[in-house]
Formats: structure tokens, sequence, C-alpha cells
């Protein structure tokens, strides 16, 4: 292998994320194949430089190459799954700008189902959340501009913008009979994944709103700060609406509960993508509490690994609704002129040997999501049981291996020193914890515990 080849495979990044698709390129791996399928890719290959060569010499109007070649690339990435994707160099810049934790937009999450723009989840405390945008919601038109036609990152760049500035979307959701025009004004999506309290008297909180780069950091952090308060008698660990994100931050973050054993393994084609990640034991601090973790609708990939390896260990009850599905590892490959490839390498398969992929992870006590509308006190009130979009949704999603695909059973504003705001933020978490059906359930359960035995004689 050269330095060159070496030296782009050490800077391979492991990503499980939902992805905001762009274009892609072509990526040959270095293994063999049979002599019969390299002529087909020959004759295709030769195919499509001629369908080029026509499109050249007579379209209409003088062609750009590269737009068409790209144009192409993307719709077979498209072909294949959901989250594989090329993206050009600025594109590339921007995911390492976000994996890092701070980029300037609405804060949602988006996915294209049946060729329509769709929140995937609004990201809790951002100018999107307190608008009222919600899972499911079709983003129609941004800016007067049809949807329909754009790509994902067309999408991305025209959400994004300067802090301060204004994008207006017309979004539809179930039930409505006309489209709601909503203005949303730009802010900076803050850095910080982990935010934490004391509950009460002995029974902690802490939220991950995404899995980033000091996401295991910023949790032992926030641990320490609230076994220094007080002794823990229990602990909620809230992963709702948590998108995803960096895979070595979900293995880390289980590492801090897990002392041996499996917390997640990657089954690919090729030897490197097969992995198995597990618990260490030598740990400064051992945490033995009883654990809660809260997982939603929203709760995908990374957050989707946690909640699977505490599952499977025993180590936390698992309360809320069935999660997303995302069970692929998408990695992402730096290319010479820096433009980056994120593709679909393997899926993961929690501690049990269970993918997850399009089926998500089943609670072990279901307490359904109630919508509320953030503008207002009052729950929102459907006929039917709300429709939340899910990894299984998606056009050309990949199976998950196990052979059937079973039925279905926030990051926060940035601190500042301003302590009148901070009174109000406690006062507002505190009136949060009596309308959250899901948070005081499990709160309760917690205290059940204490009361009744361990999780692990469950």
């Amino acid at each position: 292998m050269t330095t060159k080849k070496r030296s782009v495979a050490k800077r391979i990044l492991l990503f499980a994320a939902i992805c905001i698709p762009a274009t892609i390129t072509i990526l040959l791996w270095q293994h063999p194949t049979s002599s019969a399928r390299t002529q087909d890719t020959y004759k295709n290959l030769e195919i499509f430089a001629d369908v080029l060569s026509i499109i050249q010499k007579n379209y209409v109007e003088e062609v750009d190459s590269q737009k068409v070649i790209e144009g192409a690339i993307t719709g077979m990435l498209a072909s294949l799954d959901p989250h594989s994707s090329y993206m050009k160099p600025d594109d590339f810049k921007e995911l390492q700008v976000e994996t890092k934790g701070s980029f300037s937009g609405i804060g949602i999450e988006i996915t294209m189902k049946d060729s329509i723009l769709t929140v995937v989840s609004p990201i809790e405390g951002t100018p999107a959340f307190k608008q009222g945008l919600q899972a499911g919601d079709k983003i129609v038109k941004i800016e007067d501009e049809l949807t329909n036609d754009m790509s994902l990152m067309q999408a991305v760049k025209k959400l994004r913008g300067p802090k301060g500035s204004k994008v207006t979307i017309s979004i539809h959701r179930e039930g409505w009979n006309k489209l709601k025009e909503v203005s949303i004004i730009r802010d900076v999506i803050p850095i910080h994944s982990v935010r934490s309290r004391i509950l009460e008297p002995g029974y902690g909180y802490a939220r991950i709103t995404s899995f980033q780069s000091k996401t295991a950091k910023d949790l032992k952090s926030a641990l320490e700060e609230l076994t220094n308060d007080s002794k823990l008698e229990g602990l909620i660990l809230d992963l709702r609406n948590n998108p995803g994100g960096l895979l070595d931050q979900a293995v880390q973050v289980s590492d801090i509960f897990i002392n041996e054993g499996v917390i997640v393994s990657t089954e690919g084609r090729i030897k490197e993508q097969n992995m198995i990640f597990k618990a260490h034991a030598d740990k400064s601090h051992h945490y033995d509490f009883p654990m809660v973790i809260l997982v939603n609708e929203g709760s995908a990939s990374a957050s989707e690994i946690v909640a699977g390896a505490l599952k499977d260990h025993k180590r936390a009850l698992i309360l809320g609704a069935q999660t997303f599905g995302k069970g692929s590892v998408q990695t992402i490959i730096p290319m010479a002129d820096g433009a980056g490839l994120r593709l679909t390498t393997a899926r993961y398969f929690t501690p049990s040997g269970i993918s997850i992929q399009a089926t998500g992870i089943t609670p072990d006590v279901l307490v359904p999501t109630v919508l509320r509308s953030h503008n207002t006190e009052e729950d929102v009130t459907t006929k039917k049981q709300p429709q939340f979009l899910r990894e299984k949704d998606l056009k050309h999603h990949i199976e998950n291996g196990n052979g059937h695909e079973e039925k279905d059973a926030e990051i926060e504003p940035k601190e500042n020193d301003d302590k009148n705001k901070e009174a109000n933020i406690k006062k507002i978490e505190e009136e949060k914890l009596k309308k959250d059906h899901q948070l005081s359930t499990a709160l309760m359960l917690l205290k059940g515990v204490n009361v009744f035995g361990s999780l692990e004689k469950r």
C-alpha cells in the first residue's frame, strides 16, 4: 500500500447519523471481482460515456459536463440507500464543522420521503423547535421555491444562513387542509450536546441531543457534577429526538455505564468493516445507580446504539416509543480534492446480535409520544395516532440482515451569564417535568426500583 493510500485510510471516520445527502463519487474497493462482473462494469461505463457524448453534441443548450456527471452520480447513490452521498469540498467542510458541534441555521434534521422534503426531528431549543415544527412535517416550499426538485443538500443550503437572517418555509402536516407559512429567524445551533440537572434529591437527569466529538467527555463532566451535588439513587438519560452522530462517541457513552462485554458490532462486505467494540472495566468512576433511558420516534442511529447496548446488558430500562430504526454505519472518506464520500459500509448489531435496521429499539415500557404545540400550553389533539417518519419509510432503505423487519410494538439554547435567564430556564424545566408524561413516568419507575429492587432483577 502506498504512503498516499495509507494516509487516506487513516483519515476514514466512522459516522452513524441521520444523513443530509448531497452527491457522490465512485469508490473502487481493492478486492477481487469476477471477470464477468468487471466486463459488465466496463460495458455500462462505455454506455454512460456514449450517452454523455450524445448529450454534449446534441442537447439544445451547451452542457456543463461536470454538472451533468455529478447529477448522474447523485442518481446512482440515491438508488442504493438514503444515507450514502458525495460531498463537494464546501459541503465536506460544513459536515466537519457540524460534527464538531456548531453551525448556523434553523435546527432541523431532514430527509426525503416519497420525494417530499420531510422533517425527521426538530432539534430541541432551536428556532425550528420554538416555531412548533414537528417530526413528519412536509416542507413544500422554501422562500416560495418548491422543494420537490431539490436535493437534500440544496435544501440544507437554503435553510442555513447567517445568524439573524430570516427564512420562510411552507409546511403541511397531516390533518391540515392547507399549507402554513412559517417564518424562522436563523441562529447558531449550539456546540454543547449534553445538559444535566437534579430532578429531585437523589435523582439526576442528563440529556444528549446529538453525538458530537466531545459528547462522551461532556457527559462524564455532567455526571461528576451530579454526583458531587448528592449521591444519585437513579439517573434518567434522555435520548429523545437525538438523530445520532459519531459512532465512536456512542461507544464511549455506552462504555461509561457498562463494565464488560460487547457494546456494538459492525458487519460489512469487506473485512475492514467487521468490528467489535467492547466495554472497559478500568474506569476512574463506577456508576452503578439504576437508569432509565428515554427514547422516541426521533431517536436514531448512535442514540439507538446506546439504548440497545444498555438494554441488552440489562443496565437500563428503556422507556418511551419505538425508535427510528437506523442500523447502518456510514464511513466518511476524504477525497484528494477536498471533497468527501459518505458511504453506507456496514450494519451494526446490538450485543445480542440483533440488527435494528428499519425496526428500531422496542422500549421495555411503552409510553406514547404526545405532540405538543411549542407555542401554546395545549396538547395537539388529532383524531388518529400521529404518524412519525422512521427508517423503514425511507425509499431504498437497506434490509436489517435478520431476515425480517419487525412491526412496531435537543441541542439546547446557548448558556450565558444572565442570571434571570437561568432562573427562567429552571422554572421552565420544572413545568416540563409536570407536563412531560414520559419523563415523569421514568422518574416514578426509578423511585419504584429503589423500593422493589434493582433493574437487574426485573
